[in-house]
């Protein structure tokens, strides 16, 4: 078997409307379709990102029932701290803040249902040796960079109200 990719990705979410502010107001999605009132086809290039009424109300506490989390892929650094700027600028939770790790770097947001949202670059080489700025010692861990900040980032560095 050779997969070429992922067709798409559904998530099941509380309210549609909302959501589909999150995913296409927000991050840019392309509506492709709908399907009644309880499905939204939602694109980005050939990648589909599915959005599903939930029949049963879930809470953003209860982690077992969503997706770990997905990731959407930018093409340098600049892009990701870019990104990280402005969804924290339209008042998404930021649940981490960009920073390095092996293949690229990242950050992660959580949408308005709680399912936990990647975004970050990758190297061309793909994974880069260990690095003394890298803690292997937790799978996936993010770890601060050294560069300058500009004064936005170094406000984004402060900590911040969460959402309840």
């Amino acid at each position: 078997m050779k997969l070429t990719g992922i067709s798409h990705i559904t998530l099941r979410v509380n309210d549609l409307r909302l959501s589909e502010g999150f995913y296409g107001g927000i991050l840019g999605l392309k509506l492709d379709h709908r399907v009644g009132a309880n499905i939204t086809y939602l694109r980005i290039n050939s990648d589909m990102l599915v959005l599903v009424k939930a029949e049963t109300p879930g809470s953003p506490e209860a982690r077992d029932i969503r997706v770990d989390h997905f990731g959407f892929r930018l093409a340098s650094d600049a892009e990701v701290d870019a990104a990280a700027l402005y969804l924290d600028e339209m008042g998404v939770h930021m649940v981490t803040r960009p920073a390095f790790r092996r293949e690229g770097r990242a950050f992660f947001v959580m949408d308005p249902d709680g399912n936990l949202v990647e975004f970050y670059s990758m190297h061309e080489s793909g994974i880069q040796p260990e690095s003394k700025d890298i803690d292997l010692s937790i799978p996936g861990s993010l770890v601060a960079d050294d560069r300058p900040k500009t004064a936005k980032e170094k406000d984004l560095q402060k900590p911040r109200r969460t959402r309840k």
